[in-house]
């Protein structure tokens, strides 16, 4: 990958995670705070939401799928690194919900990372086998 897709990626990893945080504190009660349908509905969607959103981020920045999951890793670090603060400092970032939503917001980060880079790894080694087979193919040829 060129220093210019690592440092476009920080980037976008930076304002992904600065637009969800704000969206979640803001919005954050409906979803946390309310019916335990809208929670689980969130929880179900958001992660495939944000997946298909780095995917689209992947393949415009014409990214080679043998580098997806470094690739995921430069947009996903950002806001590793910014929800730890967030968490840790919970009341200030999210003050309009209670505490005791952090768990629940914790996890729900946790199951979004945890889908977006599984799916950028599963591309990478998948393409990685394929380059395998097509190089195998050539020598037996």
């Amino acid at each position: 990958m060129k220093r210019r897709d690592v440092a476009s990626l920080l980037l976008l990893g930076s304002i992904l995670w600065v637009a969800g945080t704000i969206l979640y504190a803001y919005r954050g009660p409906v979803i946390f705070e309310t019916t335990s349908y809208r929670y689980w509905w969130a929880f179900a969607t958001s992660p495939v939401f944000s997946a298909i959103l780095c995917v689209v981020i992947l393949r415009r920045r014409r990214i080679p799928a043998a580098h997806w999951a470094s690739a995921m890793l430069l947009l996903a670090i950002p806001g590793m690194l910014g929800e730890a603060v967030v968490l840790s400092n919970f009341s200030i970032f999210m003050p309009k919900l209670h505490a005791a939503s952090g768990g629940p917001y914790g996890a729900f980060l946790f199951v979004t990372y945890a889908l977006v880079l599984a799916l950028a790894e599963i591309v990478t080694l998948r393409a990685q086998r394929s380059v395998q087979n097509t190089d195998q193919s050539r020598l037996a040829g």
